[in-house]
């Protein structure tokens, strides 16, 4: 790559996409922006050639500015970074703002990438997925489809319109998960564990079956699920109550239903 990426903002989100990139060998393209760094992220970057917080003058035009700050503070950044509109691709991961009003605050030249990744990126096994603006060429979309993909999975929309939704699903879904590794430690201790104990196995539980699903990419979840499931067993006695009214599944389309709508009033 012969012009850096420009990356504004680099917490957990913004970091864990620029390890993809340092994995990827893109380490000395890379010119991160960020006023309080972590200590390791700050090391990483050092180390594979990139650059952290060098002055305005020096950073040139980018090929790509990815945009991962927060939403609310997206328009003061936005309205900074449109010195560059010309030659880069801007690639935003904020949840919530559409790719018109990144347009209003960047300008009407800009070339604009609507991404949502989520953390699971920092081990290069995220899920991420995009829509462009009718600016974006060939190649920037390709371009930003390697830096989006060098931290796992990538979709492409022709549309933004799902992207809320899948905020909702795969954006901070892994929150989700962690959250059920608490609840059953949680349960494993009512059971009459220790607690580290039903920690540790609620941690080596749900990262296996991750693993899992990730080892056989064909086979539903559902049929996992039921292999797991022997009639009349313990398992699915379990699954009697996780499944019935109230359970997990109408308890998930709730939460999923919250976070789609606080995604849509980050937005407007």
């Amino acid at each position: 790559m012969s012009a850096p990426i420009l990356l504004i903002g680099a917490g957990r989100m913004g970091a864990a996409l620029a390890r993809g990139w340092i994995e990827d060998g893109r380490g000395p393209d890379i010119t991160a922006i960020e006023p309080r760094p972590e200590a390791g992220f700050a090391r990483a970057l050092r180390k594979a050639g990139g650059r952290l917080n060098p002055k305005a003058a020096s950073i040139g035009t980018p090929q790509a500015v990815v945009l991962a700050v927060k939403p609310q503070m997206l328009e003061d950044v936005a309205r900074d970074a449109a010195r560059f509109v010309g030659k880069p691709v801007f690639i935003s991961i904020a949840a919530g703002i559409a790719l018109k009003k990144l347009g209003g605050w960047l300008g009407e030249r800009a070339a604009i990438v609507r991404a949502m990744p989520n953390l699971p990126a920092a081990i290069g096994q995220g899920a991420t997925v995009a829509a462009a603006n009718t600016r974006v060429t060939r190649p920037q979309k390709a371009l930003a489809g390697a830096l989006l993909a060098a931290a796992g999975a990538l979709e492409w929309l022709n549309d933004e319109t799902p992207i809320d939704a899948v905020t909702a699903v795969s954006g901070s879904g892994p929150a989700y998960v962690f959250l059920l590794v608490e609840a059953l430690a949680a349960a494993g201790v009512g059971a009459g564990l220790k607690p580290d104990l039903a920690m540790r196995l609620a941690h080596s539980t749900v990262a296996g079956a991750g693993g899992l699903l990730a080892a056989w990419p064909d086979r539903p979840a559902e049929t996992l699920r039921r292999d797991v499931t022997s009639p009349g067993g313990t398992t699915e006695a379990a699954l009697k109550v996780l499944m019935g009214t109230g359970g997990m599944t109408p308890l998930l389309a709730k939460a999923v239903k919250a976070a789609v709508k606080r995604a849509k009033a980050l937005g407007a």
